[in-house]
């Protein structure tokens, strides 16, 4: 029976991903004028983000865990989630979430829903990245600087980073919706094949393991 590709609400290793390489990519055009000049088009409105995972691997449990990983996503079929350690929370970097680190929205009295989102810079273009894979039971939420209690207030689904109000408890018109949270990356593996080198005794390394984010 074939099998439909999906995503898989399962973290790659860890200990491995902690030793890879990677963060944003974008796609911008530039068309250099007869006079000298260069007119600059970005192609794509939201970044994307590319790992390299393979600096990570250090030993055979390490390749045996990547080989288990990646038979189970059946390669690029499946995505899955990937803690980025330089950019994985809400706040400044080393600092716990809290409620009034990111600005979801402005209440109108009868929107229940928000998305997790996260702003970058601010002086100049600041981009708005939003969030679709909150780390289970990290995330606080706040109602003109009133934080809410989860369960009672609001609910959070952490495979889509939807934060919805429950009946009764819509923010009212004017007031300011934040949230603090952790967060994963959604990926996948941008290769069907591991190179696998065994050349030393009980050790070994993948030379690459290239992935790549999932954009919506």
């Amino acid at each position: 029976m074939p099998l439909i590709p999906s995503f898989h609400e399962i973290r790659f290793p860890t200990a491995i991903a902690f030793g890879s390489s990677g963060g944003p990519e974008r796609k911008t055009e530039i068309v250099a004028l007869g006079s000298g000049a260069e007119v600059r088009n970005a192609r794509w409105a939201q970044s994307r983000r590319r790992y390299e995972a393979g600096y990570g691997v250090r030993s055979l449990a390490d390749i045996h865990a990547v080989i288990a990983f990646f038979e189970e996503r059946r390669g690029r079929l499946f995505g899955f989630r990937w803690r980025d350690r330089t950019d994985d929370a809400s706040g400044p970097p080393g600092a716990e979430p809290t409620p009034l680190d990111q600005p979801i929205g402005i209440g109108d009295g009868a929107t229940a829903a928000f998305q997790l989102a996260k702003t970058y810079g601010g002086a100049h273009a600041p981009y708005v990245r939003a969030i679709a894979k909150p780390v289970a039971g990290s995330v606080r939420v706040a109602v003109d600087g009133v934080e809410q209690v989860e369960g009672a207030a609001f609910a959070i689904d952490p495979t889509t980073g939807r934060v919805t109000f429950l009946p009764g408890h819509e923010p009212a018109a004017g007031l300011a919706v934040t949230a603090g949270f952790r967060f994963d990356v959604p990926v996948r593996f941008d290769t069907d094949q591991l190179t696998i080198n065994l050349a030393a005794f009980e050790a070994g390394e993948i030379p690459s393991i290239p992935i790549v984010e999932i954009r919506p």
